[in-house]
């Protein structure tokens, strides 16, 4: 088995939960500090760093790790800078941002959500360098804005730096399940536009908020269509077409029929259904009598789904099962992650697995046991070394 540095990946993991990076401009947050404790760690190792802003100081740090073994394939190992907001710090009984180990714990927002996996592959990937020489190289990405819009991904895919991977292992936490499936996000916003009128004379107006009512009854039906049509996933569950903001009219002109109203729908999809035609859909049902409709979309993420069978997959559950001594067990991402962006948009194909619990990500008090870093680290070092020599296909 690759030796690693245990103590060192946790004091790792600590440094970079010690470091808010929220993006929250107004309260001077971002990735860009997290992403500098990233860069200078990977530059105490030697490694070539190129960093990248996706967005104005939200850069993505890359290094490639060559393995000196002579040619082979490309192995990137993804993780995000950026975390989510600790919000109401009333709900915490720990310092978010203090990294604080107690009961075999490391607590603190980021610390399953991804920074414990961050680290991991960075310290993976220098133990598989001091182990070697291998063939190939690893792709070693911490990118930003993985918890918006994954303005990071897309810039990577569309950089030169995605060119030649062929593989992706993200290190998202998901309890030990590999999960190289993932749910799609398509996020809708149905604008509808009326005429304005006193309440006590509507037959003077047009009102926008009957559309609303008639779109929600509707929605409600065309999920249970998908369903009907597309099976509930082994993995990923149901499709889901879920209102989640209805806007219109004010409360303090309640005699007012409005002039314009809103829905936004969150629609999460499994494979086999396609974005555009539930788009297309949506906009056949906000139709309505005398009232102008407009969709857009505000998010497309479509489902993935890798083959089992592919060597980036199988070189993890070898590797998952040499170290840990379990059988893989196979799940799927209820949400998406930059692998989305990896697969889809990159076709880099990309399995999922890290350090954490499933459910833990965005709570208070976040937190992720100690040992699960150190034998995610293992695993990721041993899939690495089979992936990139063959040994795991």
């Amino acid at each position: 088995m690759i030796e690693i540095d245990a103590q060192g990946v946790v004091e790792f993991t600590q440094e970079l939960v010690r470091v808010p990076s929220t993006n929250d401009p107004a309260r001077g947050r971002s990735e860009q500090p997290a992403a500098d404790l990233v860069a200078a760690k990977m530059r105490s190792w030697g490694w070539d760093v190129v960093v990248e802003e996706a967005a104005p100081g939200r850069p993505n740090v890359v290094a490639v790790v060559e393995g000196g073994g002579g040619e082979g394939p490309t192995l990137m190992f993804e993780g995000h800078t950026d975390v989510v907001t600790e919000g109401d710090l009333s709900e915490w009984t720990v310092d978010p941002f203090g990294g604080e180990i107690r009961d075999g714990r490391l607590w603190g927002r980021g610390s399953a959500d991804m920074k414990s996996g961050l680290a991991a592959v960075l310290y993976a990937t220098r133990a598989l360098q001091l182990a070697g020489p291998f063939p190939g190289r690893i792709k070693v990405c911490a990118l930003a804005d993985e918890e918006g819009l994954m303005i990071g991904a897309h810039h990577f895919v569309n950089s030169a730096l995605s060119e030649g991977v062929d593989a992706a292992i993200v290190a998202e936490p998901e309890a030990g399940e590999i999960c190289a499936v993932a749910k799609g996000a398509l996020r809708l916003r149905v604008d509808f536009t009326g005429k304005m009128a006193h309440g006590a004379m509507p037959q003077h107006g047009r009102n926008p908020i009957q559309a609303v009512g008639a779109l929600l009854v509707a929605l409600r039906a065309y999920q249970e269509e998908l369903q009907a049509a597309h099976p509930a996933h082994e993995h990923l569950g149901e499709v889901y077409v879920t209102p989640t903001v209805v806007q219109a009219g004010s409360q303090e002109q309640v005699n007012v029929i409005p002039a314009v109203a809103a829905v936004f729908v969150d629609v999460r999809t499994v494979p086999g259904v396609a974005h555009k035609e539930v788009a297309d859909r949506v906009e056949e049902l906000a139709a309505f009598d005398g009232i102008e409709s407009r969709v857009a979309i505000l998010v497309d993420r479509p489902p993935v789904e890798v083959p089992v069978t592919h060597p980036v997959v199988t070189a993890l559950a070898a590797a998952h099962t040499a170290v840990t001594g379990d059988e893989p067990v196979y799940g799927g991402v209820p949400g998406s992650t930059d692998g989305t962006v990896l697969t889809h948009w990159g076709g880099i194909p990309s399995v999922v697995y890290g350090p954490g619990g499933k459910w833990i990500a965005h709570q208070a008090d976040e937190f992720v046991e100690v040992e699960e870093i150190v034998r995610c680290t293992r695993v990721f070092a041993e899939a690495a070394r089979r992936f990139l020599t063959g040994a795991g296909q």
